[in-house]
């Protein structure tokens, strides 16, 4: 799948698919007043992240807006291929998935804070992340998401937010 362009309507569907599970399960809108046709590119270009991954035992990464490839170090290509748990170092991924069952559980945490590691092994700490699961039109859960708007560089002093 190419990444969200003008050709492919920026993924409009899954984007859609994005803001309505996170508006029924948090009673709030990811983004607001743009109009549907609007919201992925929106969603695409936000300064903040926001990311999916699929509901495989080893869940692989689905969606992820430029802030999220940007953080990440990735093209589209490799964060679409890659294990969601690669995004936490080894010794986070306990936390990491613990995190992941009670978003399953509860459907969905708005207080969740860990360290994240790109693809050339810099690391950062976010702050304050919303999870939550994706829910398809049927009532079924086909994966889960993220956002979050603060992050700080863990080699660096300055925070990027």
């Amino acid at each position: 799948m190419d990444s969200p362009n003008e050709q492919n309507f920026f993924l409009r569907r899954h984007v859609e698919l994005l803001l309505s599970s996170y508006q029924r399960l948090t009673r709030k809108a990811l983004i607001t007043d743009l109009a549907p046709d609007k919201s992925a590119k929106a969603i695409w270009e936000a300064p903040f992240f926001v990311a999916s991954h699929n509901a495989a035992a080893d869940p692989v990464l689905t969606y992820g807006n430029q802030t999220a490839l940007d953080l990440f170090e990735m093209d589209w290509a490799q964060f679409t291929s890659t294990p969601s748990r690669f995004t936490a170092e080894a010794p986070e991924r306990a936390e990491r998935e613990r995190l992941l069952t009670t978003v399953a559980r509860q459907g969905y945490i708005d207080d969740y804070s860990g360290v994240r590691i790109s693809s050339s092994g810099r690391r950062f700490r976010i702050e304050r992340a919303t999870v939550w699961n994706l829910i398809d039109e049927a009532g079924i859960k086909i994966g889960q998401a993220a956002t979050f708007s603060r992050w700080e560089y863990l080699d660096e002093e300055t925070p990027k937010c």
